[in-house]
């Protein structure tokens, strides 16, 4: 995701580059590469001249201090600016009602049906509430299979009505029940069509003013880049919606849509979702967004992500068994579950300041501890608690069972070891004193 505008922006900074002071020449040369890299993301020309006239009129104002460099000040101009024009700050979800009303609409292909579950797991597992799902796209009978198993998948019901074809119906009769059985929200997953026309545009408007929703999304493949806003456009106009979802945000996006939605449409981008992963649901956060694309990571995500997975009691006792140098496999084998439930791991990596830049052309598989999984799983119990009990004998038995070879098992072995030990030289060498030092 944005890679390739990191990259065009990154040369438009070094222009400035040496210079001791910002004047009007060299900062005009830098908003004219600053332009092309915006034209070249797929962000239209209007929106992309606004954005360049406002950072040139911003650096012009700047008195640069001597302890700041041109280029650092551009950054820091260039920075705000994406912000703001993402939104500044992110946009909470209205759920509050008797029950709230959710309605989802987009395009066929869009990813309304996969975000519809990825909502619901969020909304259920973020907020505590109790969700239920309204499978109210007649238009594609697939997407209310599609949406059964998103729900079986998350453990939250799914309402249909074998024949029954109005949308308008199936939402009400939905809304219904949950009023009854005590359901928080109701999320509407709706039809879509291969392109705005009239027929989907009258059925969508007639399905919001009937459930009059508290919250309308609008779903757009981000990977459309300008089609997708103007989309979004059309969409706003008969729906006035709250809020844009981004979908495939994992994929080969140039980034237009993420910088042109808000300026153009007045709506905030609310969510981000990438991969078919449930959990791969993330709120838009403008500012965190522009660091990214200024390559400077997302440290405050990342950290969310991980306490997301973190469980205090367990991590208590990970440090007594480190401390102890009793770190087995098997707590090796959790943490690796623990970092792949995070998330595309070249994503969650790419969050590190630094980072995006060094792995761009690395090929990081989703998979890359596939290898590592299977062999620890071909290890009996004891071998998993007792490492130092696997000799020649048992590597062979390991590597056949797990489809390695020998070779890779001793790899691994040394790894851990490796990695045992560090660890816990961590945990009560200086590191350990230095918080015992905070604490006091």
């Amino acid at each position: 995701m944005f890679e390739n505008l990191s990259e065009r922006l990154e040369r438009s900074f070094k222009i400035l580059k040496g210079e001791g002071k910002i004047t009007e020449i060299n900062v005009a040369e830098t908003v004219k590469d600053i332009r092309r890299a915006l034209l070249d993301a797929d962000v239209s020309y209007k929106v992309a001249k606004e954005f360049c006239d406002r950072v040139k009129v911003k650096a012009m104002g700047h008195d640069v201090l001597t302890a700041v460099k041109p280029q650092q000040m551009m950054v820091k101009i260039v920075h705000d600016e994406l912000a703001d024009f993402m939104g500044s700050a992110s946009s909470d979800i209205n759920i509050k009602g008797n029950p709230a009303v959710v309605l989802v609409a987009g395009l066929n292909g869009s990813g309304k049906t996969t975000f519809s579950g990825k909502l619901a797991l969020h909304i259920k597992s973020k907020r505590g509430m109790k969700v239920l799902l309204a499978a109210c796209d007649t238009f594609r009978p697939a997407a209310i299979e599609q949406l059964k198993v998103l729900g079986e998948q998350i453990g939250v019901p799914v309402y249909t009505e074998e024949g029954e074809k109005d949308p308008i119906k199936l939402a009400e009769n939905a809304i219904r029940k949950a009023r009854a059985e005590g359901y928080s929200v109701v999320i509407v997953d709706t039809a879509g069509r291969l392109a705005v026309d009239q027929q989907l545009m009258d059925e969508i408007s007639a399905l919001h003013k009937a459930v009059k929703p508290t919250e309308t999304l609008f779903v757009v493949d981000a990977m459309t880049g300008q089609d997708a806003v103007e989309t979004a456009k059309a969409f706003n106009d008969r729906l006035d919606f709250d809020g844009v979802v981004l979908t495939k945000m994992d994929g080969d996006t140039r980034g237009g849509a993420a910088l042109s939605i808000k300026a153009v449409v007045g709506k905030p981008i609310k969510f981000v979702s990438s991969g078919e992963k449930m959990e791969a649901l993330d709120v838009f956060h403008p500012a965190r967004i522009a660091d990214r694309i200024l390559g400077m990571g997302d440290v405050v995500t990342l950290v969310e992500k991980a306490q997301e997975q973190f469980d205090e009691k367990q991590a208590r006792e990970l440090k007594k068994k480190i401390a102890k140098d009793q770190f087995t496999f098997m707590d090796f084998y959790n943490q690796i579950q623990q970092v792949k439930s995070m998330g595309n791991i070249k994503d969650v990596a790419s969050m590190i300041p630094g980072m995006g830049k060094l792995i761009k052309d690395v090929d990081i598989d989703n998979n890359a501890f596939k290898s590592t999984e299977a062999i620890i799983m071909s290890m009996t119990p004891y071998e998993r608690e007792h490492p130092e009990a696997i000799n020649g004998s048992r590597r062979k038995r390991i590597a056949d069972g797990s489809g390695t070879s020998v070779p890779e098992v001793n790899r691994l072995i040394k790894q851990f070891e490796t990695t045992r030990k560090a660890m816990k030289s961590v945990m009560t060498g200086g590191l350990a004193q230095k918080m015992r030092g905070f604490r006091r």
